[in-house]
C-alpha cells in the first residue's frame, strides 16, 4: 500500500512540474480566465488539483487548424532544414551559383578559343581581361 501512495505522489508532482512549466511559458495573452500569477499559485498550493484545472481551464487553446500532436500540422520549423521556404532559397542560390559559375567557364571557354585561333593565325596574344569584381 505504502507503494503505491509513493507512486501516486510521484505522480502528482510530475503532473505539477508539468502544469507549472506549461503555465510559464504559455504567452501571458494566451493564458485564459486568470492571470499568470494566479494560475502559479493555485499549482502550487493545489497540485493535483491545480493542475488539473490548468490543463482545462487556463492553458491557451490551440490555433484553428492546427494540431498539438507530433507530426502536427501547421505547426512552426524546429530547425533551418525543417523550414521549407529556407530550403527553396538555398536550391535558388544554388542555381543561381551555378549558373553564374557556368558563365564563367563559357566566357573563359571562349577567350582560350579566341587565343588558340589567334595563335595558329599568328597573331601576337592579347593582353588578358582584367577579372571582373
Amino acid at each position: 500500500m505504502v507503494r503505491l501512495y509513493a507512486l501516486l505522489a510521484i505522480g502528482q508532482l510530475i503532473l505539477a512540474v508539468v502544469a507549472l512549466i506549461s503555465c510559464l511559458s504559455a504567452e501571458e495573452d494566451e493564458i485564459r480566465a486568470l492571470p499568470r500569477i494566479a494560475w502559479v499559485l493555485i499549482i502550487l498550493f493545489f497540485p493535483l488539483v491545480g493542475s488539473i484545472v490548468w490543463f482545462a481551464a487556463g492553458r491557451p487553446l490551440p490555433a484553428a487548424g492546427t494540431s498539438t500532436g507530433l507530426g502536427g500540422r501547421n505547426r512552426r520549423p524546429l530547425a533551418p532544414d525543417d523550414d521549407p521556404e529556407f530550403l527553396r532559397s538555398l536550391d535558388e542560390r544554388r542555381a543561381r551559383q551555378d549558373r553564374e559559375m557556368f558563365e564563367r567557364w563559357e566566357r573563359d571557354l571562349r577567350r582560350r578559343e579566341e587565343e588558340l585561333r589567334r595563335r595558329e593565325a599568328g597573331e601576337p596574344p592579347r593582353e588578358p581581361d582584367k577579372p571582373e569584381s
